[in-house]
Order: C-alpha cells, then structure tokens, then sequence
C-alpha cells in the first residue's frame, strides 16, 4: 500500500481571512487547508483556466521550468505540525546528462496551484490524513449553497 493518497481540490469557501481549500478522495473525510487570499486567488484561476494578460509569479516560475525542460511530477502534503500543514513539490528532468528528481519544500497553498497549473496529481501522506481533522461537515455547509459539480483539480477528459 502506498503511503500517499491522491485527492482533489473539492471546493474552495471564504472565510474572514482568506480561503479554505477542501481535499478529498471520496465522500467520507475532507480536509481542510487555510490560505491567504491571493494564494486562493491563484488556486481559483487555475481550477478555472482564467487567461492573464501577463504572467503572474506561478506563470513565471512555470515559464522557467518549460526553460529548463523541468517537468512537476507531484506534490505532496507531508506533514502537519501546530495545525500547519507543510508540502514538498517533486521535479522531473531528464537530458542528455542523466535524470534527476529534485524535491523541494513548499507552501501547500503554491503547491496546490503548481500542480493545478501543471496538471499533476496532489497526494497527502497518509500520517497527515490521518491525523488532519475530518472537516466533512464544513465541506457540506460551505457547499450547501452551491449547484453540484464535479470535483475541481482533475484533468479533463478528452
């Protein structure tokens, strides 16, 4: 058994100081991770493939990885101390000099963007999942008001 689950972005809800962006891989727990506005800003435009006259930072750091032929493999949510979640984000290069795997500590907040930027998976290590508090039923009230919709952070179909 693998030691990462894979899960979505299931919404996004305001709260008085920025966002809470729900995670989920099912319908029996969802967690919760808080972010300022403009990482939610950033998350929100992704999930919606908002066009931008010109590029914002997680457009430029994209625009430096397509340089380098730096691929983003994952991101992973890997820990959870003092109600804080911590993320490392997985990079692929493959050259003529070999292939190499860079991981690299990140904020959950840009990394969730990264990897809807990027299309790859997000995982939350198990230990986290299981310790993350089972935040379902804010979920369910934020998402009261809301039409059903599929899950946001999965690749299209097609």
């Amino acid at each position: 058994m693998s030691n990462e689950l894979r899960v979505t972005v299931k919404s996004l809800a305001p709260t008085p100081t920025g966002c809470g962006v729900f995670l989920g891989n099912g319908d029996e727990k969802v967690i919760a991770i808080f972010v300022d506005h403009s990482a939610a800003a950033a998350i929100t435009m992704f999930m919606h493939h908002v066009k931008k006259p010109r590029p914002l930072t997680h457009d430029f750091i994209a625009n430096i990885l397509t340089g380098l032929d730096i691929k983003v493999e994952k991101m992973v949510i890997n820990d959870l101390k003092d109600d804080t979640f911590f993320a490392r984000i997985f990079l692929h290069q493959e050259n003529e000099l070999g292939r190499k795997i860079v991981e690299i500590d990140a904020r959950p907040s840009d990394s969730i963007a990264m990897a809807l930027q990027q299309k790859c998976p997000i995982f939350v290590n198990r230990e986290v999942w299981n310790q993350a508090e089972n935040m379902i039923w804010a979920f369910e009230e934020a998402s009261s008001g809301m039409e059903d919709e599929d899950d946001l952070g999965e690749e299209e179909e097609g």
